[in-house]
């Protein structure tokens, strides 16, 4: 078995493939967006309707955008708390 260092740098972790919602809100408010979409397709010409999947592929772009540097800031504080429980004193009254 690797280490999970060695899976990291062979690209074998990749937690965005491991992110599988189950609440029943996201279930919902995807097939909203699904409905949604089909609406659109029905009502707009087809020039139209490139032009909305052209917005909604650029709004998943910057939605990836935001949780990859969200992942990383949520990383970098859990490795923060470790070093603080690890080192056994309080950072925090040290400014």
């Amino acid at each position: 078995m690797s280490s999970v260092l060695e899976s990291l740098f062979y690209g074998n972790i990749r937690p965005d493939e491991c992110i599988h919602p189950t609440s029943p809100e996201y279930r919902d408010l995807n097939r909203k967006i699904t409905a949604s979409i089909e609406a659109y397709q029905k009502k707009l010409t087809m020039e139209e309707f490139d032009a909305l999947e052209e917005l909604i592929d650029l709004l998943g772009q910057t939605t990836s955008i935001y949780a990859a540097s969200s992942y990383t800031q949520g990383f970098r504080l859990g490795v923060l708390m470790m070093l603080e429980v690890l080192g056994g004193e309080d950072r925090s009254n040290s400014s």
